[in-house]
């Protein structure tokens, strides 16, 4: 039986990738609109966590799940966008193989967690809402840290399972990688051998790590909704849905696009569908996020007054 060690199985040293187009002033263009947008992820994201440190009426678990997510979104684009940028405006767009193993495995660290995160940031609206009153006892710190590690540690397994069973296969040529990083469903598909296996085994650990949070999920909104519709006051129902509503949005930006992109089996996936895809739970989910779920809220809008002195003494 043949050893499962990248050097017997691949002959490629590195991948290219193809990126969105091979007209140079398209990639002008796409540098332009992909530069902002990294730029507004970092600097919309690094504000909320700033904030949240700075602010003492922000240190609650709601925010204190918020600040991780806004550091995962914050290294998740990193992974990705400063390569795709260079690769926009250099002819060599080559990664190394182990370059390429690296940033696959980085990717889907950051991204199942983050998925995981959602549940846990779900589970923390719904103590608030449907158990007020015993919500300080319940979200305890040490209860909020181990939930967080927790995610990571979901993230940290799975991904090596992920990437160990994609590499794994054989690489013999090409090398053109018909995508703007090394995801697993793209760099499948230059395998020199079948993938029915790697298909299945997406399709199970994407039900594990999609479907499963996105369970727990929706059973906490069918409690927290059940417990709206029972407040008397209509600006009551209207304050206890609006502490849920960002977090739905941003729910459905990310995991719907990641459900489908990696639920699907290989042969039916478009190269250029999941280009759009990836950018849309990778790139534009990390830069609406801070204005989806932060910059529209009152705490936090009065903690950036109060930090950077313009709000004089605005309560």
């Amino acid at each position: 039986m043949q050893g499962f060690s990248y050097e017997n199985h691949s002959s490629v040293s590195e991948f290219i990738l193809l990126g969105f187009s091979r007209n140079f002033q398209i990639n002008i263009i796409l540098f332009n609109v992909f530069f902002f947008l990294y730029l507004s992820t970092l600097v919309g994201n690094g504000l909320i966590v700033t904030l949240i440190h700075l602010d003492s009426r922000l240190h609650t678990p709601m925010y204190f799940f918020l600040s991780v997510l806004s550091l995962l979104d914050m290294s998740y684009v990193t992974t990705t966008v400063p390569q795709m940028l260079v690769h926009l405006v250099c002819q060599k767009k080559t990664i190394s193989y182990s370059g390429c193993v690296a940033q696959m495995y980085i990717f889907l660290v950051l991204g199942i967690t983050e998925g995981w995160l959602f549940s846990v940031m779900a589970y923390d609206r719904y103590v608030a809402i449907c158990h007020p009153l015993r919500y300080k006892v319940i979200m305890r710190p040490w209860l909020c840290g181990a939930m967080v590690v927790f995610c990571g540690l979901w993230g940290v397994s799975c991904s090596l399972i992920y990437t160990v069973f994609t590499m794994r296969l054989p690489y013999c040529g090409p090398n053109e990688i018909n995508h703007f990083f090394c995801e697993v469903p793209a760099v499948l598909k230059l395998a020199c051998a079948d993938t029915s296996l790697n298909d299945r085994i997406d399709f199970i650990l994407g039900f594990i790590l999609l479907l499963v949070p996105l369970s727990f999920i929706l059973a906490s909104y069918v409690c927290i909704f059940a417990t709206i519709l029972r407040i008397r006051s209509a600006q009551g129902r209207l304050k206890a849905f609006s502490t849920c509503a960002s977090h739905i949005t941003v729910v459905t930006m990310f995991c719907g696009p990641a459900m489908f992109m990696y639920m699907n089996p290989g042969a039916n996936a478009s190269p250029e569908r999941d280009k759009k895809l990836a950018l849309f739970y990778n790139v534009i989910s990390a830069f609406l996020n801070p204005i989806i779920y932060s910059l529209r809220n009152k705490d936090v809008k009065r903690a950036f007054l109060k930090v950077t002195g313009w709000g004089g003494a605005t309560e």
